[in-house]
């Protein structure tokens, strides 16, 4: 499974001390049916932990999911809102159905382009 976050989702883990081993934990409880919460059109949401904490206060991560691909769109603390409105989830719905559709050249440009970045847990060679 290839794992990708876009480049405003790169710069919210950034600047919230996220790394991509907490991502990555994100989409393996996914995959083993672990969904936090279902929002429709092969979106996610899951709950991924504060640095040094637990996931339950931590921040929320919206994400595009199918069987061999991810990417994470849009993330948010738990305690700086509740969680995303009507207008924001159509818009994501329209980017998910974007990504998850979109062939391996599409994917490789985005990637040469920094419009994606892949996700990696530091395991790998």
């Amino acid at each position: 499974m290839r794992i990708f976050k876009t480049k405003n989702l790169a710069r919210f883990t950034r600047q919230h001390g996220i790394d991509d081993a907490s991502l990555v934990e994100a989409v393996a409880r996914a995959r083993r049916g672990l969904i936090d919460a279902d929002l429709g059109g092969q979106i996610i949401k899951q709950r991924v932990a504060r640095p040094g904490e637990g996931r339950r206060g931590g921040f929320r991560m919206l994400l595009g999911f199918r069987s061999d691909r991810a990417v994470f769109l849009f993330g948010f603390a738990k305690n700086e809102r509740e969680n995303i409105g009507a207008d924001e989830l159509m818009t994501l719905r329209e980017l998910v159905s974007f990504w998850l559709a979109a062939d391996a050249a599409a994917i490789d440009r985005a990637l040469k382009d920094g419009k994606l970045i892949e996700v990696h847990d530091g395991t790998e060679d």
